[in-house]
């Protein structure tokens, strides 16, 4: 009869190596006394590849149902006549506001690196974009448009 070895810091030291956790580290029980020789990483490796310590299959939770009842639901209520409450229940003011003011930003970032703009004609437009006074991006034109006239005169 074989004396039991407390193997725990054997399984340690073998999850370390494959980098698994401890409960997936099985040891095989005709060769206890070989785990309990094997003293360094390289001895630990050695079992592995004899068979002699295995790593058990990972098994999670599935999340296929999950993911197909979240897809049913993105799809649901979005068609003309589903739709209930204003345009600003569904997307918020804040939202379309800041959608807004960095398309125009980019808009006035460009011309300014084209050199459509100066400096403080850039500045100034920018305030405005900030300010909320210009109302989308064909209005940015016609104000930088009325601008290059000023400079034009």
């Amino acid at each position: 009869m074989q004396v039991v070895v407390n193997l725990k810091a054997k399984k340690r030291l073998a999850a370390r190596v494959v980098g698994v956790g401890v409960h997936r580290i099985k040891f095989d029980t005709d060769h206890l006394d070989d785990i309990a020789d094997a003293i360094t990483r390289a001895n630990i490796r050695s079992l592995f590849t004899a068979n002699t310590i295995r790593i058990k299959s990972f098994t999670g939770t599935s999340k296929g149902r999950a993911h197909a009842k979240k897809a049913q639901k993105n799809k649901r209520g979005t068609t003309q006549g589903a739709k209930k409450g204003k345009k600003g229940a569904r997307v918020g003011k804040k939202e379309v506001y800041v959608a807004k003011v960095r398309a125009l930003r980019r808009l006035l970032k460009i011309a300014k690196d084209r050199k459509d703009l100066t400096n403080p004609e850039f500045w100034a437009l920018y305030k405005k974009v900030g300010g909320n006074t210009v109302r989308n991006k064909a209005h940015l034109r016609t104000l930088m448009e009325e601008i290059k006239e000023k400079r034009n005169n």
